[in-house]
């Protein structure tokens, strides 16, 4: 139960409201890291237009979705207020990365911490009104700078995460940086190298399945002479290579008996057999893509500027967007996985210019969270019931 003073710590974190239909706001981000402080305002502003149907989609479907950005710093939550507008809500976090979550729990990995969050709202509570979700911080582990990208949770409930620093799997552990779990048959031995700079995990019925590379080289920092065709979806199971020749591929994922990856330096959503290997090109993707989630039949797909230097030049995207007399943008589109279609999308320009992960959030009509410091979550206390009423006397233990 919320008191009255976390209802007000609540309702100031409230963004403002869209109006239903198509959208356009500006969402104040922090400065980029790369940026000196002396010379820029306190907050960069990035304009959110999203297309008519967004936020009716998001209804139809019972949904919402979460994205994240490395790049600014930053957790977006969207979703549709009771009175049909949009609501997008956004926290800082140093290099957000890797993001998985459901209706509870939400997991986010940052610069040095992986963040788990939990909903403290019951099923009738509701923050400031019309926040069906509250996702509060409840536990930081700590791991370094392993540079973690995408996260997952196993059938033990064990934490999962890609250490592209290190080459490898790793799970959490309570008295060292991480634990290493796999690691792909290329890569020699552990080492802060980034190597093969794999990036991407798909779990399946609660086991690690399959992973992303963008080479398969086994040097400090080979993959970067391979990105345009060296890219690999390796099978964790078998250590077997299911798909090679890809681009810079990002978040493999398992959906309806297939698996589907982002062909990101080639710019397509495409679906794998994975018993033959044979890949199909699903659906264009105009930006360089990372972050894959599936809901209802429909592939939600985050988009970020490729920048014109270092790792991103030299892709096919580019000459594909040429070819089809387009321009990359950033942002996120909703893809029919039948037919391909792009059904709705919402896109960002200005500060924001790189997204790293997605979310559906299925059973989730419009969420919110609190920042990790800070008044707000000084502030916000909830108690859990006890075991056994306190008039009792006498310790007694659980269960």
């Amino acid at each position: 139960m919320m008191t009255d003073s976390q209802n007000k710590a609540a309702n100031e974190t409230d963004p403002a409201a869209g109006a239903p239909g198509e959208v356009t706001r500006e969402a104040a981000v922090p400065p980029p890291a790369d940026v000196a402080a002396a010379t820029t305002p306190q907050t960069l502003l990035t304009n959110v237009t999203c297309s008519r149907g967004f936020a009716q989609w998001l209804q139809l479907h019972n949904t919402s979705l979460a994205f994240t950005s490395y790049q600014t710093g930053q957790l977006f939550l969207v979703g549709v207020r009771p009175d049909g507008a949009l609501s997008l809500h956004q926290r800082n976090f140093v290099r957000a990365m890797g993001l998985i979550g459901d209706q509870q729990t939400l997991l986010l990995a940052g610069l040095a911490q992986i963040w788990r969050f939990e909903n403290a709202l019951g099923p009738d509570q509701r923050a400031n009104e019309h926040f069906d979700r509250l996702y509060v911080p409840r536990r930081g582990q700590t791991v370094a700078d392993l540079d973690a990208h995408e996260l997952g949770i196993d059938s033990a409930g064990r934490l999962l995460f890609v250490s592209t620093k290190y080459s490898c799997l790793a799970t959490d552990s309570g008295v060292h940086s991480f634990k290493p779990v796999w690691r792909p048959p290329f890569i020699s031995r552990l080492a802060p190298e980034d190597r093969c700079h794999l990036n991407g995990l798909a779990m399946d019925k609660g086991v690690p399945r399959y992973m992303t590379s963008v080479s398969t080289t086994d040097v400090v920092d080979g993959w970067r002479n391979h990105r345009r065709d060296g890219g690999v979806v390796v099978d964790v199971e078998t250590d077997a290579i299911l798909a090679e020749g890809l681009s810079m591929p990002h978040s493999p994922r398992v959906y309806r008996g297939a698996v589907w990856v982002l062909d990101s330096g080639n710019g397509y959503l495409t679906r794998i057999d994975p018993e033959s290997g044979t890949r199909e090109r699903v659906a264009f993707c105009p930006g360089f893509s990372r972050g894959l989630s599936f809901h209802d039949g429909h592939a939600l797909v985050g988009l970020s500027l490729p920048r014109h230097e270092g790792v991103f030049s030299g892709l096919a995207l580019q000459e594909e967007l040429e070819a089809r007399r387009g321009e990359a943008w950033c942002g996120v589109q909703i893809i029919n996985t039948q037919n391909g279609d792009i059904v709705e999308w919402l896109r960002l320009e200005g500060a924001v210019r790189e997204l790293f992960d997605v979310r559906f959030l299925p059973g989730v009509q419009c969420p919110m969270a609190l920042p990790t410091f800070g008044p707000e979550l000084a502030s916000f206390i909830t108690i859990e019931a006890p075991d056994r009423p306190l008039s009792e006397r006498g310790w007694h233990p659980p269960g």
